[in-house]
């Protein structure tokens, strides 16, 4: 059996931009990407703290430390530059290994997507 639990997520990003002219995706800034322990192509959730939407879409990685958090196609209609997102990752696992986790890493920023604190999340093997 393998469950669907939650690996990594960024907490309170600023969206700081929303495309809606491009394919489709979200650009996260390369050094919140390796701090949460996520990776380009990575299916993630997106929730929206303005307005409750949740969009599910894929990492592109952009450029490490611009700050980018871009809603790209669709979800520009939802998502607005200044909004507050909460980005979660999950991945499917065994039942071991979803014993051995704690809580998700989480990547905590400041409003210009700066880390200020990270919560690594897995327990001691």
């Amino acid at each position: 059996m393998l469950l669907d639990v939650c690996l990594g997520k960024i907490h309170r990003a600023t969206v700081t931009d929303a495309d809606f002219d491009y394919m489709g995706s979200i650009t996260i800034d390369g050094l919140l990407v390796d701090a949460a322990g996520l990776l380009p192509g990575q299916a993630v959730l997106v929730n929206s703290l303005a307005n409750g939407v949740s969009w599910k879409t894929y990492i592109m990685r952009g450029e490490e430390g611009k700050g980018e958090i871009i809603l790209n196609g669709p979800p520009a209609h939802h998502f607005k530059r200044g909004d507050m997102v909460i980005i979660l990752a999950y991945v499917l696992v065994s039942e071991e290994e979803a014993k051995k986790m704690a809580h998700p890493t989480t990547v905590f920023v400041d409003e210009k997507n700066k880390i200020t604190k990270i919560k690594k999340g897995w327990r001691p093997a």
